[in-house]
């Protein structure tokens, strides 16, 4: 199976090619730049790997939450590849590709993902892995959610760390329940491969009209009193 995986959720753009097991993954930092550097990364890889559009079995994106623009980049450049080729589609999560990327040779079994989502908000989930650690799944034990730091219910038990982009904005955010914490961490198009080749293998996309962005969040943008209303950066510990 060949199928190309695109992620353009945050500040970095990244493509992967999956053939047979085996994964070509390129990424740079993007700033806004996606919709420019995602298409010429993935011709670089079907050149590197000998392999052509044409061959392609399946698309899957990073579905988000994240960057509204960059989300729709992705979804938008998935279809556009698949569509004219009738080829699924799958949307994989950014809460389970950053669980998967903090989780390989690491044995890391229990990750909070935190992004942040401006506003004062951040999107938040707790997950666990299933499965063996070389072929893991994610199962959510706190649902993805768009929310004020403070009003974040902690995940139950221990031995969580905290990955995102959300620790880096909120540096004191859930510092009773996470000793452990990696802010660098990001949504990649590796992880998103990973995650999708036994969903694709198993019949788990979609037509490529029905895929869509994973946003959380309703409301982009918020007047000047709007956001002078909402509570101050009050972060639970």
């Amino acid at each position: 199976m060949l199928f190309a995986a695109l992620e353009t959720s945050g500040d970095w753009c990244s493509v992967a090619l999956w053939l047979d097991g085996e994964i070509t993954c390129v990424e740079q930092r993007a700033a806004s730049r996606h919709s420019e550097l995602a298409l010429p990364m993935l011709e670089a890889l079907f050149r590197k790997t000998k392999t052509s559009v044409g061959a392609l079995d399946a698309i899957a994106f990073g579905a988000g939450p994240g960057s509204f623009t960059g989300l729709r980049i992705a979804c938008g450049l998935a279809q556009g590849l698949a569509l004219a080729r009738g080829l699924p589609v799958i949307g994989i999560s950014a809460f389970e590709a950053i669980a998967q990327e903090a989780a390989p040779g690491s044995g890391v079994a229990r990750v909070v993902a935190c992004i942040d989502a401006r506003m004062r908000e951040v999107y938040y989930a707790a997950l666990e892995r299933q499965g063996e650690p070389h072929s893991p799944s994610w199962r959510e034990v706190i649902a993805g959610q768009c929310v004020a730091p403070h009003e974040a219910p902690p995940p139950p038990g221990e031995g969580w760390i905290g990955c995102g982009s959300g620790f880096a904005a909120f540096p004191d955010f859930m510092t009773k329940s996470i000793s452990v914490k990696r802010p660098e961490v990001h949504p990649t198009a590796l992880a998103i491969a990973h995650l999708a080749a036994p969903r694709l293998a198993a019949g788990e996309g979609v037509d490529a009209a029905a895929a869509t962005p994973l946003y959380l969040r309703d409301k982009v943008a918020f007047t000047t009193d709007e956001l002078a209303s909402r509570p101050a950066r009050s972060i639970p510990r």
